[in-house]
C-alpha cells in the first residue's frame, strides 16, 4: 500500500495537463520569477540565464525573472531588461531552449518604480514613482545593497509614457520567442505604488480614488492584452504583503477586489497571487478571502507563497487554486515536478549565491540520478516520505 503522499498525488492532478489560455501545458505546477542578477551590464541575458531556464523547463509554465521594460525601470543590478534589439536576441536563445525540452515560458514585465537608487539609473537621476514618498527598502546595486532614495514623483503627461513602454515591451516579447507575458504589479513596484493609498498621494486622474489609483493598471493591461491578447497575458498581485516599504492598502479586500473584477473585461489567462508576505508568512492570510478574489476573477487562479507538495496537493484537492508557483524551490531543484511528484529529497540552496555571480548557486544544481529515483519511489511505496518541506 502506498504512502499517504502517493495517495494524493494518485488523486491529484497536479502534475495532470492543463489549460492555459491557448497552450495545453503538461502539468499544474509553475516556476515563479526569480531574480538572481545574472544578465550582463547592458541587461541582456547570455548562455548562463538560457541554461538555467531550460533546466527547468519541465515545469507546466515558466515565469521569467522581472525584466526590466525600459532603462528608467531597473531597480537591481545585472537584471535584464527587453527594451533593446541585444536583449532581445539573448532572449531568443533563452526561448529556443526552453521550447526545445517542451516548455513554456512568459516573461514578467517589470518597472521597479520608486525601489531603485540613482546609481542604476540613466544619468544617475532619481527613480519615479506616484508620489515622493521615500521607500523603506533598499536596492541592489553593483556596490551592494543601498537605501533607496527619495523619488520623483510622476507628472501626469508622463504617464502614458511608461504605459507605452509596456506596450513595446510586451511586442519585443513576443520577437523574442515567448508564450506570453506576465505583468508584475506586485511586491511594492511601479504598478502597485499607484493602487495603493498608502504610496500614491496623487491628485490628478491617477489618485484619490480607488478608482483612479487602478487606472495606471488597467491601462497597461490594455496595452498589453492590445498585443498579446488575454488568453497571452497574465497579472501578478500582493494584496497584503508589505516588502519594499509599500503599506498596506487602507482597505485591501475593497480595491484588488476592485482590480480583479475590472480584469474580466480582458480575459486574462490568470492572475497570479501571493498568499500573505512574500517570502514570509502565510498566516496573514486569515484577514484577506482569497477565494473571494479569486472568485472575483474568471480566469485561472495561480497561487504562491510557501508551498510544498502537501499544501499544493491539498489546494487542488480542494479546489483552492488552478495553478500553484513554486520559487525557492526552483533555485536548487531544476527538476522540481520530477521530485514532487516521486516524493525525493530536495537540494538545498545555497544563500550566498543568490544575487549576482556565475554558474555556482545557478546551474549546478544536480538533477536526481537514476539511483535517487529508484530510492525514492521505493522509500515512499514501502510507507516513507523523504520530501523536504522547504517553502517556495
Amino acid at each position: 500500500m502506498g504512502t499517504r503522499i502517493e495517495t494524493a498525488q494518485a488523486l491529484s492532478d497536479l502534475f495532470q495537463p492543463v489549460q492555459l489560455g491557448s497552450y495545453l501545458l503538461t502539468n499544474r505546477i509553475v516556476m515563479a520569477p526569480l531574480t538572481r542578477s545574472r544578465a550582463d551590464e547592458h541587461g541582456v541575458p547570455g548562455a548562463l540565464i538560457a541554461e538555467h531556464y531550460a533546466q527547468r523547463a519541465s515545469a507546466g509554465l515558466i515565469i521569467s525573472e522581472g525584466v526590466n521594460i525600459s532603462p528608467g525601470a531597473r531597480g537591481y543590478a545585472l537584471t535584464p531588461g527587453i527594451f533593446n534589439d541585444a536583449q532581445i536576441a539573448g532572449w531568443r536563445h533563452v526561448t529556443d531552449g526552453v521550447h526545445a525540452r517542451g516548455g513554456k515560458i512568459f516573461p514578467q514585465l517589470w518597472h521597479v518604480g520608486r525601489v531603485s537608487h540613482s546609481s542604476l539609473q540613466p544619468g544617475g537621476i532619481l527613480p519615479v514613482a506616484p508620489s515622493a514618498l521615500v521607500p523603506q527598502a533598499t536596492s541592489y546595486t553593483s556596490s551592494g545593497f543601498q537605501a533607496c532614495p527619495t523619488p520623483r514623483a510622476l507628472d501626469t503627461e508622463e504617464i502614458p509614457q511608461i504605459v507605452d513602454q509596456y506596450r513595446l515591451a510586451a511586442r519585443n516579447a513576443l520577437a523574442a520567442g515567448f508564450d506570453g507575458v506576465e505583468i508584475h504589479a506586485a511586491n511594492g513596484y511601479l504598478i502597485e505604488q499607484f493602487l495603493r493609498d498608502s504610496t500614491n498621494w496623487r491628485t490628478d486622474a491617477y489618485g484619490g480614488s480607488r478608482e483612479n489609483r487602478a487606472r495606471f493598471l488597467l491601462e497597461v493591461v490594455e496595452a498589453v492584452v492590445g498585443v498579446c491578447g488575454g488568453a497571452r497575458t497574465g497579472i501578478r498581485l500582493s494584496p497584503i504583503s508589505p516588502v519594499n516599504g509599500a503599506a498596506l492598502d487602507s482597505d485591501p479586500a475593497a480595491t484588488y477586489g476592485y482590480v480583479a473584477e475590472q480584469l474580466n473585461a480582458f480575459d486574462l489567462a490568470y492572475i497570479h497571487v501571493i498568499e500573505g508576505v512574500t517570502q514570509g508568512p502565510r498566516e496573514l492570510t486569515a484577514c484577506f478571502d482569497f477565494q473571494h478574489l479569486r472568485r472575483s476573477f474568471k480566469g485561472l487562479y495561480m497561487a504562491n507563497n510557501g508551498y510544498v507538495l502537501e499544501l499544493a496537493l491539498n489546494a487542488r484537492r480542494h479546489d483552492l487554486a488552478d495553478l500553484i508557483s513554486f520559487g525557492r524551490l526552483y533555485i536548487a531543484n531544476p527538476d522540481l515536478v520530477q521530485r514532487l511528484q516521486i516524493g525525493a529529497r530536495l537540494n538545498v540552496p545555497d544563500h550566498a549565491t543568490f544575487f549576482g555571480g556565475g554558474a555556482v548557486g545557478y546551474n549546478d544544481y544536480p538533477g536526481l540520478t537514476p539511483v535517487e529515483r529508484d530510492t525514492a519511489c521505493r522509500w515512499n511505496s514501502f510507507g516513507g516520505s523523504d520530501t523536504a518541506a522547504t517553502p517556495t
